[in-house]
């Protein structure tokens, strides 16, 4: 949450699966607004559908979501606040790319929330989406500030020594 905030994220929802009562007592969260997911077990597509029907009930009016995973601690303010300026308007896409790879943290305008939302499944999350639109993508260099590692595994521990 202080990453998206600390990028100019000012409206943050946060989906919580398996151990959604832990989060809740344990986290600090504050001004985040919460959002179950009891289909987590289905994978990261149920997840991304849950956030992006949150956001697209948010009385605020939200234009664009900005999608940072949990599991990748090496991705800070820096890396969000990029792929955040990529944005111009409700069509947009941007995402990360490392060493010309694609990664996260990745930008849906919310012309795209249905779509994504329609092909968000298993734990593919917008995958399919995002290679059916490749060409209207917006790379986002984030190299030289981020390391898009995830922490799957005990071994990926290692990543944070």
């Amino acid at each position: 949450m202080g990453v998206l905030r600390g990028a100019g994220c000012e409206v943050v929802h946060v989906v919580l699966g398996a151990s959604a009562d832990a989060v809740r007592e344990r986290a600090e969260l504050p001004g985040c607004v919460l959002v179950d997911n009891p289909e987590w077990a289905e994978g990261m597509g149920s997840s991304l559908r849950a956030g992006l029907a949150s956001l697209a009930a948010d009385p605020r009016g939200v234009d664009a979501a900005l999608v940072l995973l949990v599991d990748q601690p090496g991705i800070g303010v820096e890396a969000v606040a990029r792929v955040r300026a990529a944005y111009g308007s409700r069509d947009s896409l941007a995402a990360a790319s490392y060493d010309g790879q694609r990664g996260h943290p990745v930008l849906f305008g919310a012309g795209h929330w249905t779509g994504i939302a329609e092909t968000a499944v298993g734990d593919r999350g917008a995958r399919d989406y995002l290679a059916a639109h490749r060409d209207a993508i917006t790379p986002v260099d984030c190299s030289d500030v981020a390391e898009p590692y995830d922490i799957d595994t005990e071994a990926d521990l290692s990543h944070l020594e």
